[in-house]
């Protein structure tokens, strides 16, 4: 494996999560501050084919983010989320819900998605320094099992491989 590429493994341990780790080959600092800096996270956020034009965080317990992808048909595509632990470097855990551009929180349905998806799931972050090299591993608990499922883990994936070019400074 080329060592500026980022290694991945994915499990499924319940039809409602997605755990997903990857190892980079960054210092813990660097990923921590990708995920916590508005400027860093617009370099990365979002999948292949998406951008994030606008990204606010509030980096406290209790604050909250906003976050816009932007496909590239034009459609955006909001979230936000509440911090519910944060331990620098090492683990965010936060709310994520889609919301629309005002942090109001939407079902999926106002994105076209299914009525399955619930209001607020449940991300969880956490970062290992081994060696120069970052392990994350990223819980993303709440989602319905299928199709649903599948694209998260695709999004998220593409997602981490824009951070892996970012944080080796190819983006």
């Amino acid at each position: 494996m080329d060592n500026k590429k980022a290694s991945a493994t994915a499990s499924r341990p319940s039809d409602r999560e997605i755990v997903i780790t990857r190892v980079f080959a960054a210092p813990r600092e660097l990923v921590w501050k990708a995920w916590t800096d508005p400027e860093h996270m617009k370099r990365w956020w979002g999948p292949k084919d998406y951008t994030c034009p606008a990204c606010k965080i509030d980096l406290r317990i209790g604050g909250k983010y906003l976050f816009c992808m932007r496909g590239s048909d034009g459609q955006d595509i909001w979230s936000t989320g509440v911090y519910r632990e944060l331990v620098a470097p090492e683990r965010i855990v936060c709310t994520d819900s889609f919301s629309d551009e005002k942090g109001n929180i939407v079902p999926a349905t106002h994105y076209g998605m299914g009525d399955e998806i619930p209001l607020e799931m449940l991300v969880t972050v956490t970062l290992v320094e081994h060696g120069g090299k970052t392990t994350m591993t990223l819980r993303h608990a709440g989602l319905p099992a299928g199709t649903m499922s599948e694209m998260a883990d695709a999004g998220w994936n593409e997602s981490f491989d824009k951070l892996a070019a970012q944080l080796v400074g190819k983006s």
